[in-house]
């Protein structure tokens, strides 16, 4: 019998984390399923949806507050209701129905509980902190606590809160949720985003206290390389309003009856770490019945609090929480005498450690992700962030510690300090507590070539690793920032990875809001170098580059393509107009862009000798960029039913790209910027004329030759590479170019034991020496962009770009570099799509398993063809098939 499973509202199909309900950012909230069967083929005719009211008693056996009756159509994502109007803060149940084509009609799901944010009205609470004085140092959070009476426990209690800053949650003395770095990061200067809290669990009669922990974070804490502080606003500081059940008006608010201390934290920064000394601790200060002493004083109303909490909005993307817990897995004392603890990983996260000491004995730990040529502790490469957590020991039983307000990126843990000595640390006093945005992951890769696994498992981590509240490009040194060329060159693959819409969304709004009136886009979002770089004449206004601006219109059409999301496409059109109209107006009679400031292919290997810039002209860059992004807007104009857009938006593309050839394409047809990313670029962007294609492909084939059969391509050409190369007829080349093992290539950095993708090439160079720590992370996930292309052309498993958003899928699995075999499962919107094929002798056994749903197109290739010699059409079940490679 048909019937829907995996039930979403919004984004999310379950609560946000512990005691944090599914509360949605919208009063229209849109609904999406999965469809399941007892057999293989199930084709949803009709479906049903019921909202009902939370609040009442059964809300199953009352009458749904909208009811969509039978609405005939096979849609199952982003179903919009369509009911009266739904109450500020009120709690809901939906369920959904399906109907299939012999009038079958399948149980209701299981209920799916969301709630709606607080009214938009002004809030009446205060962002409240410390008073201020000249010792006033934004890098020590402050401790807050609010006791009250209640005569009874009212029902579904809920707390909205947020910081200026980032906060810890406490009622009677208990961790609220596990979220970390709540509120997260956003653009602040426009949005501040605040969570809801269930208390239900928290609350008793007679005394309660509700008590917070808030520290600087990124809204006063120190950002960029250019040690900037206090970017947003000079306190930290904290607001809250709790309500009881439907009431409308707030029992709890954050004002000056609240009381603050500073506490056993006396540092916490992203970049440096925490110092912590358990002497200093408020013991009890989180309960009721706490007696407060000398150390608290009352809290104040902080002067931006008017301004700031304006600002609020609802949160609109996942919660930062912890997702595994990684042991030691090697304690080794290195050649200079250091006692070092390696994870085996290199992770995005803090330590957690367990010690016992006398009173006043110290923990000091240090942080790195490599080990340098000797086999030493290595941390230049982390410029002056410090990476460093320190613990005080207040002399009791054994005492548990895990910063609160940093986190790092690391593999391996130096002991500098250690009670008894630093040889009297244990592997299992410390663990590392894996961080990240909570989305879902979706897909499964394992063959028959173990570096090739590796590389997969790489990718992963790298994407994790750099997916904490925002898209980053490194989680360790002082930068960590959300560059938008990272972004946009790795979305392809992180949408493979993971159901990373809802946390792609919210950055894209991030994205528009610090977004100039002109229509620019800074460098990174949330933007924070606008106002901190006036000294460097390259990162100054107007602080927009081609291949990073364009994250402004590549970022949504790519997730749109993924997972349908219309809404969000409609949301963002105008600032994916706004950057190609910058484009226009920079651009030398609107459409030859070569004026400004630009990164072009960064950290290429055809750079000149202690350059980050590669060696293909900017312009060029520029314009290629110009063109498609041009190209991607007119699509994404038809979709959204904008046809005079369209048509414009087709035209401005076609006059760009007429106007490429003439700058940059000599009369013989050939590119006159002789460099691999110049002929990835004009192919991949179909910028050349179909006439001078072939002698494009061949004059990009005589450059990978000329280097010895290898890329020398940077930050933008290397996603371009291989597909350039498999889909103009070179399959075998692309697959010869993944698979070298030594530098530079992908598996070069597997055979060296990366566990991340590098930002270089030659991070750590054959010699074993380092690149330049200027800039030398080592978990940089730009060039694993590649895993788009693996799990397309290895894996098999494609988007039908004929089709964007339908659910419609091509499988076309062409084997290559020795792999013999091969499993790839993906999660897709319509329910899990698996290929595994295997080589027997010059014949592929291929297995598909197609979800109920889904379009599936079985495309069949032999060897460099470029076109299939057979399509087959699937619906869902489970097929096998074999055919010919040769």
């Amino acid at each position: 019998m048909i019937h829907a499973h995996t039930l979403r509202c919004e984004y999310f199909s379950a609560p946000l984390g512990p005691d944090a309900p599914l509360a949605v950012a919208t009063d229209r909230p849109r609904f999406s399923w999965v469809v399941g069967a007892d057999t293989d083929v199930a084709v949803q005719h009709a479906y049903r949806l019921q909202v009902t009211d939370a609040a009442a008693d059964a809300p199953t056996a009352q009458p749904p507050v909208w009811d969509s009756g039978w609405v005939e159509s096979a849609s199952t994502r982003w179903i919009a209701y369509a009911g009266p109007k739904l109450l500020p803060r009120g709690r809901y149940e939906v369920r959904v129905a399906l109907r299939d084509g012999d009038g079958n009609e399948g149980e209701w799901s299981q209920p799916l509980s969301f709630e709606l944010p607080r009214r938009r009205s002004a809030w009446h609470a205060d962002f409240v902190g410390i008073q201020d004085d000249d010792e006033y140092d934004p890098s020590r959070p402050v401790y807050l606590r609010r006791t009250f009476m209640l005569d009874a426990v009212p029902e579904h209690p809920r707390l909205y809160a947020s910081a200026l800053g980032v906060y810890q949650l406490f009622v009677n003395g208990r961790r609220v949720g596990d979220a970390e770095f709540a509120p997260g990061w956003t653009a602040y200067r426009k949005r501040i985003a605040y969570q809801t809290w269930d208390l239900s669990e928290y609350l008793v009669q007679g005394e309660n206290c509700i008590a917070v922990v808030v520290g600087a974070g990124w809204y006063a804490g120190q950002l960029t390389w250019y040690g900037s502080k206090q970017i947003y606003g000079e306190h930290a500081g904290f607001i809250a309003e709790l309500y009881a059940g439907t009431a409308t008006e707030a029992m709890l608010q954050t004002d000056e009856t609240w009381q603050v201390a500073h506490g056993e934290i006396l540092s916490s920064e992203i970049y440096h770490g925490e110092t912590c000394d358990a002497r200093s601790s408020l013991g009890g200060w989180n309960e009721p019945g706490y007696a407060v002493d000398g150390r608290w004083s009352q809290a104040r109303v902080l002067p931006a609090s008017g301004r700031e909490k304006k600002k609020l909005v609802p949160q609109d993307g996942p919660l930062v929480r912890p997702q595994e817990i990684l042991p030691v897995q090697e304690a080794m004392t290195t050649p200079s005498g250091e006692r070092v603890f390696d994870f085996g990983q290199n992770l995005t996260g803090r330590i957690r450690l367990r010690v016992r000491g006398k009173e006043g004995e110290r923990v000091v730990l240090s942080h790195a992700e490599i080990l340098d040529v000797e086999g030493n502790f290595y941390t230049e490469n982390l410029r002056t962030a410090a990476c460093r957590v320190e613990y005080v020991t207040a002399g009791s039983d054994t005492e548990i510690y895990e910063p609160a307000f940093t986190f790092q990126g690391f593999r391996y843990i130096r002991i500098d300090e250690w009670p008894g000595g630093v040889d009297s640390a244990n592997p299992d006093q410390l663990e590392a507590v894996v961080l990240h945005s909570d989305f879902e992951e979706t897909l499964e890769f394992d063959c028959s070539n173990a570096d090739l696994n590796r590389l997969h498992q790489n990718i992963r981590w790298g994407w994790k690793g750099n997916a904490l509240d925002i898209p980053t490009d490194c989680p360790q040194r002082d930068e960590r920032l959300g560059w938008t060329g990272d972004a946009q060159v790795f979305i392809g693959t992180a949408s493979y990875l993971t159901a990373c819409d809802g946390f792609f969304s919210r950055w894209h709004r991030d994205l528009a809001a610090d977004q100039r009136e002109d229509g620019g886009v800074p460098f990174v979002v949330p933007d924070v170098l606008t106002t901190v770089t006036e000294h460097d004449p390259n990162l100054r206004e107007p602080h927009s580059s081609t291949g990073w601006g364009d994250a402004a219109v590549i970022c949504p059409w790519a997730m749109f393509r993924r997972f349908g999301d219309r809404e969000q496409l409609q949301e963002q059109y105008a600032s994916m107009r706004a950057w190609v109209e910058y484009m226009r107006a920079e651009a030398t009679d609107g459409l030859i862009w070569n004026s400004g400031f630009h990164f072009g292919d960064w950290v290429a290997l055809d750079a000149s000798e202690g350059s980050f810039f590669g060696a293909t002209p900017n312009d060029l860059t520029a314009t290629a960029y110009y063109a498609h992004t041009t190209g991607l807007l007119a699509q994404a104009a038809d979709t959204l039913g904008q046809a005079d857009d369209a048509a414009s938006y087709r035209s401005l593309a076609d006059r760009i790209v007429e106007a490429f050839r003439r700058e940059f394409v000599t009369p013989s047809g050939r590119l006159a910027a002789r460099t691999q990313t110049a002929h990835l670029l004009a192919l991949a962007f179909n910028l050349v004329e179909d006439k001078d294609r072939p002698r494009t492909v061949a004059t990009l084939i005589d450059l990978i030759r000329e280097n010895d059969d290898h890329l020398v391509t940077g930050f933008l050409g290397t996603p371009l590479l291989l597909p350039v190369l498999s889909d103009n007829g070179h399959l075998d080349l692309a697959y010869e170019l993944l698979m070298r093992e030594e530098y530079p290539g992908w598996l070069y950095q597997v055979r060296q034991g990366a566990t991340t993708i590098w930002e270089h090439w030659d991070g750590l160079k054959p010699d074993g020496t380092m690149w330049s720590p200027k800039m030398n992370s080592f978990n940089h996930y730009a060039y694993g962009a590649v895993g788009e292309w693996i799990y397309r052309v290895l894996g098999g498993i494609d988007l039908d770009a004929s089709d964007p958003a339908a659910g419609a899928f091509v499988v076309a699995p062409r084997p290559g570099g020795g792999v013999t075999r091969c499993s790839t499962s993906y999660q897709s919107p319509s329910g899990v799509l698996s290929v595994v094929w295997e080589l027997l002798g010059t014949a592929v056994h291929v297995t598909v398993k197609v979800p109920p749903t889904a379009i599936v197109s079985l495309r069949k290739f032999r060897g460099n063809v470029i076109e299939p010699f057979e399509i087959e059409e699937l619906e869902g079940g489970s097929y096998e098939r074999s055919w010919s490679i040769e």
